[in-house]
């Protein structure tokens, strides 16, 4: 019994010793690599959920894809693939451009100037 526990206490006091010899790293982690930790499987997501819509997989099947071949293709996307399509989705707002969203309001003044409910535009003369 006294030799196991010499061995062991010349065990662990060899291991203390050592203990400062090995290395040991820390480093600050930015907010930015924990959120880009977790982007690849939120993209993978939404990408099943946007062609898991009832209007998307009607055009799928127009354009003759089976959506089991586009689950199993988001599925075998690359991290670098799955950011350049968070990219781009990024980059495509989802009111288009400002250009056509001014044309749109413009449109609509247009169109309530004729029908007489505003006063906008005075080249445009109300329908009566």
């Amino acid at each position: 019994m006294h030799l196991l526990r010499r061995s062991i206490a010349i065990f662990l006091s060899i291991l203390l010793a050592l203990m400062p010899l090995l290395p040991a790293q820390a480093a600050m982690i930015g907010n930015e690599q924990i959120v880009n930790q977790d982007l690849p499987h939120q993209t993978r997501d939404g990408l099943q959920q946007l062609f898991e819509q009832e209007t998307a997989q009607q055009q799928l099947q127009a354009w003759g894809v089976n959506p089991d071949q586009i689950r199993s293709r988001i599925d075998s996307l690359t991290d670098a693939e799955l950011a350049r399509i968070n990219q781009q989705l990024n980059d495509h707002q989802a009111g288009g451009s400002v250009l056509g969203v001014l044309l749109v309001i413009f449109i609509v003044f247009v169109i309530t100037d004729v029908i007489g409910a505003t006063d906008i535009f005075p080249f445009i003369h109300p329908v009566k």
